[in-house]
């Protein structure tokens, strides 16, 4: 596989738009590792390898273990469920990707209305370019209505849970 300038400059603009600090793949023989800048590059993304590895062993596959804090949403993320009461608060989703409420299709959901959140509880997953994310509550509180659809395509910010918060 080979990817063009162009093809490594908007991942590298996507990531941009992110939360990570680095991405590697390895796919097939093929290996891109991009990393943000730690230096004063105001945060610009640099390419570490674009090799072809064949001959390699192939590293385990596994679940991401990137689990940015939630940031607050934008302004206008309304849901169909209206704005969040008093004392209740929306739990956004730091990235753009695809929902996922349950960690494997036909298990239970990682919470439900009514279920006791703490800031480190895992509410979700969202799924971008084949990388599985957990996202946390990042509150405490109890859950009044979880908003997408299992499996929906969601946006940075989009509010995924609503809590009463202690």
């Amino acid at each position: 596989m080979t990817l063009t300038g162009k093809d490594v400059a908007e991942i590298a603009r996507l990531l941009g738009e992110s939360q990570f600090s680095s991405l590697d793949v390895q796919m097939e023989g093929f290996r891109l590792r991009i990393r943000r800048d730690g230096g004063t590059g105001g945060g610009r993304w640099v390419t570490d390898e674009v090799e072809d590895e064949a001959g390699d062993e192939p590293e385990p596959e596994g679940e991401a273990g990137v689990e940015p804090p939630p940031s607050p949403p934008p302004s206008g993320t309304a849901q169909a469920h209206g704005e969040p009461s008093e004392g209740e608060v929306d739990v956004p989703a730091p990235l753009l990707g695809n929902y996922y409420a349950a960690p494997r299709p036909g298990e239970d959901p990682f919470v439900e209305v009514g279920d006791r959140v703490e800031p480190d509880t895992v509410i979700a997953i969202i799924e971008v370019m084949k990388l599985m994310n957990s996202v946390r509550a990042g509150v405490s509180g109890t859950v009044t209505a979880v908003l997408p659809e299992n499996g929906a395509a969601i946006e940075k910010g989009q509010a995924i849970i609503r809590v009463k918060v202690d």
